[in-house]
């Protein structure tokens, strides 16, 4: 097959453990000094090929999903037939990267309705790499508390989106708003008394106008559950928009004075509470809303997927390129359910038809071949342009936070 890949009319036979000689050596390992700022390991000087192999794997372990979130594009459309990554498949790419520093399991879908779960975590555990996923945390259950925690898991994360039942329900798309409070408030609890430092738990809230007056109250919120750490993720969405994901919900360029009044409000707070209150990765979460300027290029600005932009002079991008600092292609791979490779985990949200920018196929190709496949370098290529391909170009310049 060649390395650029077209939608499969149906989702790709589970995949089986390759014969000798059809999947190349394994790429060389990548270490790097904090997997949580894997994307500093890519340089400014950037080009088609990626001289170095990914230090981040994103591995889409399930598209399935027990909730209608307003800010989903799955909720509204179907963007591959509903599949778990099958033990076979994960396998055949981690293996491929043995000395991968870091391993995100999810996408587009709730990671604890996989069955599989717990051993593919124990699985990255066992050879080093620091693992992670977001939850929405309906699934969390007091009898599986000490089973997560010796998974090694590194960090969990929860999207929760409100601080409020009703406002959870809007925005989600179901009642469980009592039920996660509680049973992560438990987990933490149970943290505590038993004396285990990880996984580290985090809530998340996507910056919306519908909901930003409510961060003072997230942060109340996280401390009466225990958890010390607050991240507002960034809304993004695409030319047409769908539910909540449309430009008239956005913060950027348009924040008002009360919504500016209830993020300092929230920091407050959290000062006083112990709590950290995060903008996916901006040091000041109100930077994140500013329109940039010429005299402010990039200040506070981070990326869709959690992590900040390189906001040193010699790496400013113009002020209508935000896409210009992205390292993502450089450092990471993500790979849907069905082994489907895509430029990042943000590229779903940001614009439609995986067909558009599909870069392989990993129940076909070796991650060598599709790493600086020709659909990976001209991807690069288009990325370094002033005509970035359309997931980057709407992730850009759509950023809500």
């Amino acid at each position: 097959m060649s390395a650029t890949i077209s939608a499969p009319a149906a989702s790709p036979a589970p995949a089986s453990p390759a014969p000798a000689g059809s999947v190349s050596a394994a790429m060389p390992a990548a270490g790097i000094a904090d997997p949580r700022r894997y994307f500093e390991e890519v340089g400014r000087e950037r080009s088609a090929v990626a001289e170095a192999p990914p230090v981040c794997l994103y591995l889409e372990v399930t598209n399935r999903c027990n909730l209608l979130c307003e800010t989903c594009p799955r909720t509204f459309e179907e963007l591959e037939p509903p599949a778990d990554m099958d033990w076979a498949l994960f396998t055949r790419i981690v293996d491929q990267v043995p000395d991968i520093a870091r391993v995100v399991l999810h996408g587009v879908g709730e990671p604890m309705l996989v069955a599989e779960l717990p051993r593919m975590i124990r699985y990255l555990k066992d050879r080093g790499t620091y693992v992670l996923f977001n939850t929405n945390g309906t699934l969390l259950r007091p009898s599986g508390f000490q089973a997560l925690i010796d998974t090694g898991l590194d960090e969990l994360r929860v999207s929760l989106d409100a601080a409020d039942r009703a406002s959870y329900l809007r925005v989600r798309g179901r009642d469980f708003f009592d039920r996660i409070v509680r049973d992560v408030g438990k987990f933490v609890a149970f943290q505590a008394r038993t004396g285990a430092t990880t996984p580290r738990v985090s809530l998340w809230l996507t910056g919306m106008k519908e909901t930003v007056e409510q961060l003072p109250a997230f942060v109340r919120l996280a401390a009466e559950m225990g958890v010390r750490e607050i991240h507002l993720q960034r809304l993004v969405f695409d030319e047409a928009g769908y539910g909540l994901a449309r430009a008239g919900s956005s913060l950027f360029e348009s924040t008002q004075a009360e919504e500016q009044a209830a993020i300092a409000a929230a920091r407050q707070e959290g000062a006083a509470l112990g709590v950290t209150l995060d903008a996916s990765g901006a040091t000041e979460p109100g930077l994140s809303l500013r329109r940039r300027t010429a005299e402010q290029p990039s200040a506070g600005l981070v990326s869709a997927d959690q992590t900040p932009v390189d906001q040193t002079p010699m790496d400013q991008p113009p002020m209508d390129q935000p896409w210009a600092t992205c390292r993502r292609p450089w450092s990471l791979m993500y790979f849907t359910a069905h082994g489907r490779a895509l430029p990042c985990c943000i590229a779903p949200f940001s614009a439609r038809g995986y067909g558009n920018y599909t870069l392989g196929d990993a129940t076909q190709q070796s991650l060598r071949g599709i790493w600086n496949s020709d659909a990976y370098r001209g991807f690069r290529t288009a990325l370094l342009s002033d005509a970035p391909p359309a997931p980057c170009r709407n992730c850009g310049l759509r950023w809500s936070l």
